[in-house]
This record gives structure tokens, C-alpha cells and sequence, in this order.
């Protein structure tokens, strides 16, 4: 059976690079159709470093079996530290699974299955005992060149969170917002609130309306088609009463004439 793994660190990331790498691999290689890689693609939107943060890829591991062959883009899918990755490799090496990296294919496992049986030249049933035999060579063999890979992923994912670390650092030294900040003295708006709190002014009788929070609340649904939560209503209510007292009544008079016309 073959099978594949795609994994992103975050949601908003997409994975579409590796399952097409992955289509275009399982037809030119296996013979596969799109649907049959679909089929057996395990896909993961998951930044966890260690397998067991990772609920796919344990889904995967406990149904792949002797001779199964398992498809990475890349060994930092498969493990973004070092010393799992190496471990995990060899413990799969041990039960006769296939390792495809597509990035990294001189550490794949066939690669060395297939120099060790050339350079013994045995043919057939012979070459299985052979190999069954000499797992440890192999391991001596692999391990330097697997660990390097494996080392080399965790390496960029580290310099990539330091880099990321040190421009936050810089970004906060000038003064300037990070991340989901904005500057002192501001809030970040959203496409929602900026929706919505135009009509709590015109609606609410808290402000310039005659409705109370639950009619409200309904009409603002109705107008914008979304359900609006009690939390966000009251919310923005208290964001209207601070804004407002520092903004005069020709700029309330414009956004209600703008804004819920």
C-alpha cells in the first residue's frame, strides 16, 4: 500500500505544492490515479514538533505495515527534530517500511536496500535472508547521512523562528505594532466590527436608536445575513462609548449617513 503525508505549520498556510509533487510522483511512479494518491493522503495543518502532537500521522503509523511505502515532500514533514526523525526512520527501517523523501532522495530507504543487494550480487530468496541479517550494517551505513538531514530541517525551522524573533524584537524597539498590536493609544479594527458597530449606533437606544440589545441585535443580523455573539454586541458597545467621546457630533451624524444608509 502506498501512502502519503502532507503537513503545514499553520492554518492559513496551504499544502497544495505537496499533494500535487505527491499526484505527479504516485502516477509517474506507481501508476497510481489522482484519486487513489487523494484517497491515501493524510493531510495535517499542525506546528507540533514531536508525533504525538501530530493526530494524523499517529492515525498513519498504526496502519502502515511490512512493505507499505509512506510519500514525504520533505524529511521536515516527517519530523522537525532531529533526533525523532532519525529514530523514527530507523524504527520504520526495522519493519520493512519504504521511506520516499521527493527533497531528500539519497536518504530514502530503498536507496540503501538497493546498494548493499548490487554490491552482494545475490539474486532472489537469498538476498531477503541477506538482508534480514545485516539491518545493523545498514543502520551504521544510513544513520550519518538520515541524522544530517533530519538536522538540517531543524536547523532552518530554528533559524527561521530566530529570524522571525529578532525582526519582533526590532519591530518593537521602533515602536512599531507586532503582530496583532497596533499602535499605543489604538485598537486593531476588524472587516466586522467596522460592519456592525455603524448599525448599534443607528438601532441601539443606548446611542441614536430606539431599539433594545435583543431587537437589535436581530436586526443587525437580518441587515448583515451573520449571526452576531451577545459577547462581540456588548463588546463593540463598549468600544462605541469610548470612541465616541472623543469624536463630535458632525462625525456620528456621517458615519450613520455613510455607513447604514
Amino acid at each position: 500500500m502506498y501512502y502519503f503525508y502532507a503537513r503545514v505549520s499553520t492554518p492559513s498556510q496551504r499544502m497544495e505544492r505537496q499533494t500535487d509533487a505527491f499526484i505527479e510522483f504516485g502516477k509517474n511512479q506507481f501508476g497510481l490515479s489522482k484519486e487513489e494518491v487523494e484517497n491515501n493522503t493524510y493531510k495535517e495543518k499542525y506546528t507540533g514538533r514531536k508525533v504525538i502532537e501530530r493526530p494524523q500521522f499517529k492515525e498513519l503509523l498504526s496502519k502502515v505495515k511490512t512493505g507499505d511505502t509512506i510519500v514525504f515532500d520533505s524529511v521536515s514533514r516527517m519530523s522537525r527534530s532531529a533526533e525523532e526523525g532519525v529514530n523514527l526512520y530507523l524504527k520504520l527501517f526495522d519493519k520493512r517500511i519504504n521511506l520516499i523523501f521527493l527533497n531528500e532522495m539519497y536518504i530514502n530507504t530503498e536507496t540503501y536496500k538497493s546498494a548493499l543487494s548490487n554490491s552482494i550480487e545475490l539474486t532472489g530468496d537469498i538476498i531477503d535472508d541477506v538482508l534480514n541479517g545485516i539491518n545493523s550494517y545498514l543502520k551504521k551505513l544510513a544513520t550519518k547521512q538520515i541524522r544530517l538531514a533530519f538536522e538540517q530541517a531543524e536547523k532552518e525551522v530554528n533559524d527561521l523562528s530566530d529570524r522571525t524573533s529578532k525582526a519582533l524584537q526590532a519591530k518593537k524597539r521602533r515602536g512599531e505594532p507586532v503582530g496583532g498590536q497596533t499602535q499605543i493609544g489604538t485598537k486593531k479594527k476588524s472587516k466586522k466590527a467596522e460592519a456592525v458597530k455603524p448599525l448599534i449606533l443607528k438601532y441601539s437606544k443606548d446611542f441614536h436608536g430606539h431599539n433594545n440589545d435583543f431587537e437589535t441585535i436581530g436586526i443587525i443580523k437580518q441587515i448583515t445575513i451573520k449571526t452576531l455573539a451577545r459577547n462581540s454586541y456588548y463588546r463593540y458597545k463598549r468600544e462605541l462609548a469610548e470612541e465616541i467621546k472623543t469624536k463630535d457630533k458632525s462625525e456620528i451624524n456621517e458615519i450613520l449617513k455613510s455607513k447604514t444608509a
